[in-house]
Parts: C-alpha cells; structure tokens; sequence
C-alpha cells in the first residue's frame, strides 16, 4: 500500500519536506531572537539612563556599539570650531543643534552636542563655547549618516551649517582627526534644551522589532503548511489506491462513433427502392 512512498516522485516530495521544515523552523527561530534581542536592549535603555550612570572616559567606551551607545563619557580638551545642525525636532518642535568641536589631548576632536534652540538655525542665537580648557560630560552617540532618522540629507547647507553628524561629514569641513562618535551634553548652558540620547539603531521596540515579531510567525506557518501540503497529498494517494484496489477506477469502455457512409460508395441492394410486386 505504500510502496509509493519509495517512488521517484515521493522520493523528491519528502526530501523536500525533510529540508523545507527544519529550515523554516530555523527562521522562526532566528528571527523570534532578534525580537527578543531588541526586547532586552529596550529594557536595558530604559533601566540604565545616561544620568544614572557613572562617567567614563572616551577612550575606553570606542568604538560605539549597542552596549556603549547613550553610556555617559567624560573628556577635556578645549572648545574649536561651532556648527549648528538645522531642522532637528524635539518633543515635536522644529530647531537646530549647536555643535562645537572640543580637541582633546590627543589631538583628535569630538563633535559636542551642547544643545537645542527652537526656530531657524542662526548663528547669532548660538551661545559662544567656553574658552579655555574644559571636562565636558556627556551621552556617547554613534556616527550618523543619510539613512539616519532626522537628519538633513538633501545637502546644499549655508556655510557654518552641518546636515549629518559624523566623522565623514566633518572631515572636509575641520582641518584635524575627528572622533568616530559624538557627545550629547544632558545638561546645558546659556537657555539651551538638552537634546537626549538617542538608542542604537537596530535596537527598541520599534516598527522593525514587530516586523521581526511577525516574521517569525509567517516562518512558522509555513513549516505547517508544508507539513499539511505533504499530509494532503499523502492521503489522496493513498485513497487513490484503495479504490483501485475495489474496481472503482475501472475504465468505462469507449463509446463508439456512428460509422460514416461514403456517398461515392454504392448504396447496398434494395436501398431507397420500392419493394416490387
């Protein structure tokens, strides 16, 4: 009765439901603890704020990564150049960044956040750095770039004007190293607002971290739609040989087809012809 299972055909089928199975389970899986992943950063961002935790120096906390993004960093060094960052909104108003480089003693400069102001980026409302040396403390931030969210990528900026914050965009703009990473200070001077730590990107429970929540649902369905699609096939071949075995799929003979006279043929004798008297 199932001997079909050894067949060519069958042989094929359930290969592919012995690999197809396993691997959509491993999808699944995979994709459940990405979102589980996210679950723990998220948890981890929200217990651990920047200003619960203690300083460290910046050295120690590059390159950035998801476990030292937003991590309170501290620094000294002397405030250089003064950018702003337009169109940058916080708690739902639009306004701009003030940014100033600080060298530090290594000779490299990290781009400093030192706050937000509401309204058009202007150079004139942009409170002066400290002069001299200073122990700025802030939230580490990973380099931005065009895909960031929030930033202004269209180009084209004014002259004192940064659209992206981050080593690339800076390099052609100040003449010394650069930080890959940037400090946002969490409390500001001269009126301005703090801008707050952003999380990693990949990380939080965000649109992506619910795709990866329903990605693992579709995997899992389809594992059992493969596994019912064998199971379906399976029991039409073996009702298919049981009614075989009881005669019910015994061929009708075929129906013969009126056999057409040749009219050049003569017609048989007696044919169309009154019988005679």
């Amino acid at each position: 009765m199932h001997r079909f299972l050894l067949t060519p055909r069958w042989w094929g089928i359930n290969v592919f439901v012995a690999l197809g199975v396993p691997f959509c389970l491993f999808m699944g899986t995979w994709q459940l603890g990405r979102f589980e992943d996210r679950v723990d950063t998220h948890k981890e961002a929200t217990s651990a704020r920047p200003a619960e935790q203690a300083a460290a120096p910046l050295e120690s906390l590059l390159p950035v990564d998801k476990q030292t993004s937003g991590r309170l960093t501290s620094v000294s060094g002397e405030y250089a150049d003064q950018l702003l960052v337009p169109e940058r909104r916080l708690d739902g108003k639009s306004g701009f960044y003030v940014l100033t480089l600080l060298k530090t003693d290594t000779g490299k400069a990290v781009p400093v956040v030192r706050g937000w102001l509401p309204g058009n980026a202007d150079a004139s409302r942009a409170p002066a750095p400290p002069a001299g040396r200073v122990e700025v403390t802030g939230a580490l931030q990973a380099s931005e770039n065009s895909t960031s969210k929030g930033v202004y990528s269209a180009g084209g900026l004014p002259a004192g004007q940064l659209g992206v914050i981050g080593a690339a965009s800076l390099v052609n703009i100040v003449p010394y190293g650069l930080y890959d990473a940037w400090l946002t200070v969490q409390t500001p001077a001269d009126g301005m607002t703090p801008v707050p730590a952003q999380a990693p990107a990949n990380t939080g429970l965000d649109l992506k971290a619910f795709q990866n929540l329903g990605y693992t649902g579709e995997w899992f369905v389809f594992a059992a739609f493969v596994l019912f699609m064998w199971f379906r096939l399976y029991r039409r071949e073996v009702e298919t040989l049981r009614d075989a075995e009881a005669g019910l799929l015994a061929e009708a003979p075929a129906e013969q087809e009126p056999t057409r006279q040749d009219p050049a043929a003569p017609a048989p004798a007696g044919a169309g012809s009154a019988p005679v008297t």
